[in-house]
């Protein structure tokens, strides 16, 4: 009989399919070399309950450049595959796109057939990626119903200010660049984060800086001068045309991860702020549409927590605080929790966002820290602090890495960085697990996390759940 062409089977219609999806096995983890002495990597963690490597890596990808700085990576092709009119609804969900954030290098590795064999198959150089789209520093990776989508940081030049950052496109199957994706780009200038409501066709995108204002560390100059990001910009997905910008005050500087409700018929999101120049606190963000018109509103806020300035790095001693410094955020499935990594104090926060315009804060671990240090509950020390968070797609484990980004981590964390993973359980609260805190090999930093079959910042829904 002719074979019969199927979905990948960890493509799910909605959210609450995805729930009841089989439990993770791997993640995939992205491990920056600070030093430059060997490439990056990317390793792959065990992440089966027991198996006899639980909790430790198995395997590692390591890159064939020095200086990549890993950062941010995702699939070739996720749920969204199933929406209407897909050109793609038999890709396999096989390839993860990981882009060098300092080189503008693309690495194309295949995990097929088992995730420990897991093996670079083709890499697109940054010559490339400038030449057909004009952008470079490539950050974000969301996979869509036409391709892969990249958001930049940088345009053309060595220091890529040569041009305005934007989002350009792969294709999910031949890896060929197709070219920048914005037909009209409004009053965008600067770019971090994207994500979409497909059946309501619209994309959002934040702002974090230009390559001068992060690759070198944090300028304080630029932030007391309220010049990183602080805007929200909505597009036509369709017709690729932004639509309006919500400035949320130049003191908000650096509006970062933007999170939308995975349940498609919910017209709402979360973006989090990294800093309030006027009082150091952190803040979440609501945004939402009324009456056809994108709102935005501040639904939370994180103080600073005082601190002795001999316990602080110097570019915090004569503000004798720690800022929170919210560097992620992440929406579990079912739209109820969101959790908020606050990289500077060492809480990973949980919120129960049921009502998206009043987050009620239900939950709080803390695990490293600028001034406090708190070691891990198994008794390990743990440099940096929460920072990118990755959720099980049933709700129950929230894993997260410890690195922001190497210059940043060097003036924050002075004392170091290694590379850690931890876990926290969800069961009717939140508490760290104490069997599981994955040390890496001395002289990589840790950053993002994708989970094998998907995650709750990988995929996007076009059917509503029953």
């Amino acid at each position: 009989m002719p074979a019969v062409l199927r979905p990948d089977p960890t493509f799910y219609p909605s959210p609450r399919l995805a729930m009841e999806a089989p439990d993770e096995r791997y993640a995939y983890v992205a491990l920056l070399r600070a030093d430059k002495s060997r490439p990056d990597a990317l390793a792959v963690v065990d992440l089966a309950p027991g198996s006899a490597s639980y909790g430790r890596p198995v395997h590692k990808v390591e890159l064939g450049h020095v200086g990549d700085e890993l950062h941010h990576f995702g699939w070739n092709a996720c749920s969204s595959m199933l929406c209407p009119l897909n050109g793609h609804p038999f890709t396999e969900r096989r390839y993860l796109i990981v882009p060098g954030l300092r080189s503008s290098r693309l690495y194309i590795v295949d995990t097929k057939p088992e995730p420990t064999k897991a093996a670079i198959v083709k890499v697109i150089e940054p010559e490339e990626v400038v030449k057909k789209t004009g952008y470079s520093r490539p950050h974000t990776v969301h996979c869509g119903p036409e391709g892969v989508y990249i958001s930049t940081l940088g345009g053309k030049g060595a220091d890529g200010t040569d041009g305005v950052p934007g989002i350009f496109l792969l294709d999910c199957e031949s890896f060929e660049v197709l070219g920048r994706w914005e037909m009209e780009r409004g009053d965008q200038r600067l770019s971090y984060d994207f994500w979409w409501n497909i059946p309501h066709d619209y994309m959002i995108s934040s702002e974090w800086g230009l390559p001068p204002q992060f690759e070198n560390g944090l300028v304080a100059e630029d932030l007391l001068g309220n010049r990183y990001g602080h805007r929200l910009h909505f597009w036509d997905l369709h017709r690729r045309r932004h639509l309006q910008t919500i400035d949320l005050g130049a003191n908000h500087q650096m509006a970062l991860e933007v999170r939308p409700a995975h349940e498609p018929t919910k017209d709402y999101g979360f973006v989090g702020v990294v800093v309030d120049t006027t009082n150091l606190e952190a803040s979440i963000w609501t945004w939402y549409r009324e009456n056809g018109k994108f709102k935005a509103k501040k639904t939370a806020v994180v103080p600073p927590e005082p601190a002795d300035p001999a316990q602080l790095p110097d570019l915090l001693k004569s503000f004798k605080a720690v800022p929170p410094l919210i560097s992620d955020i992440d929406l579990s499935l079912d739209d109820r929790f969101l959790y908020v990594a606050c990289w500077g104090t060492g809480e990973l926060r949980q919120y129960d966002v049921s009502d998206p315009m009043s987050p009620r804060l239900t939950g709080s671990v803390r695990v490293g820290g600028v001034a406090r240090h708190t070691p891990h509950p198994s008794g390990t020390a743990f440099g940096g602090g929460p920072q990118m968070v990755e959720i099980s797609r049933d709700g129950e484990r929230v894993y997260f890495t410890n690195s922001l980004y190497s210059t940043w981590d060097d003036q924050f964390y002075p004392g170091g960085v290694p590379g850690m993973m931890a876990m926290a359980r969800a069961n009717g609260g939140l508490a760290l697990d104490r069997n599981f805190c994955v040390e890496f090999e001395p002289g990589y930093r840790s950053h993002q996390v994708r989970l094998e079959g998907g995650d709750c910042s990988t995929d996007s829904f076009c059917f509503p759940s029953a």
